[in-house]
């Protein structure tokens, strides 16, 4: 679908996801996450860089797996994640929308667990290239758990975890020669609506990622 049909779509409230492709998995246990490897830091940093062209093939789960616990893994003892928190709130949680259905990431269990089987992809952006890329990210905010800061300054705080998540996904993604990029241009009542979000829940941004186009 078109950027400008899904706008026009969007503005009339009618953008809604497609329908699934393939099977869909109430939950997808993630094999552990490899934690070495890749290239050094200074490296990766160079590397970093936002990609709208992707190839359409699905990232095998091992990657998946990676990805998933770079961006927002538990990495202590303690419960502790790849990404800050304020207060370790933890308010943001991870969809994983792939064709096959909308995922939630459970970090703690490390795996997928089915939300809706709708093809989200659809809906997580106006550009083109969402479509048919292998999977989004989509960063949702759950402000009850951010209970011990003022209403006015939770989309502040929720908005820095996010965005500390979605630049894990960037330095995974140049590390391992992912395309990646973070998208803001999204239609967010229609991500809630397909959801089922609650009024305590808002949806932020979005991450395409996969691998580059050949």
């Amino acid at each position: 679908m078109s950027t400008l049909t899904k706008l026009a779509l969007g503005i009339m409230g009618q953008l809604r996801p497609g329908p699934v492709r393939g099977k869909s998995k109430e939950s997808i246990a993630l094999p552990p996450p490899e934690k070495a490897g890749g290239l050094p830091l200074m490296e990766t940093l160079l590397k970093r860089c936002s990609a709208r062209e992707f190839a359409p093939d699905a990232l095998p789960l091992q990657l998946l797996s990676d990805l998933l616990w770079a961006a927002y893994g538990v990495n202590r003892l303690d419960g502790g994640r790849t990404a800050p928190s304020a207060l370790n709130a933890q308010e943001i949680d991870v969809y994983v929308a792939l064709p096959e259905g909308a995922y939630l990431y459970d970090a703690h269990g490390h795996a997928l667990d089915l939300m809706v089987k709708q093809d989200l992809r659809r809906i997580t952006g106006y550009q083109d290239f969402v479509d048919e890329a292998p999977l989004d990210l989509v960063y949702i905010a759950d402000y009850r758990r951010l209970a011990m800061v003022p209403v006015t300054q939770r989309e502040s705080y929720a908005s820095a975890a996010a965005g500390a998540i979605a630049q894990n996904v960037y330095l995974f993604s140049a590390s391992v020669g992912l395309s990646t990029v973070i998208r803001a241009w999204i239609d967010r009542a229609s991500i809630a609506e397909a959801l089922e979000l609650s009024h305590d829940q808002q949806v932020l941004l979005a991450q395409t990622v996969g691998f580059p186009k050949r």
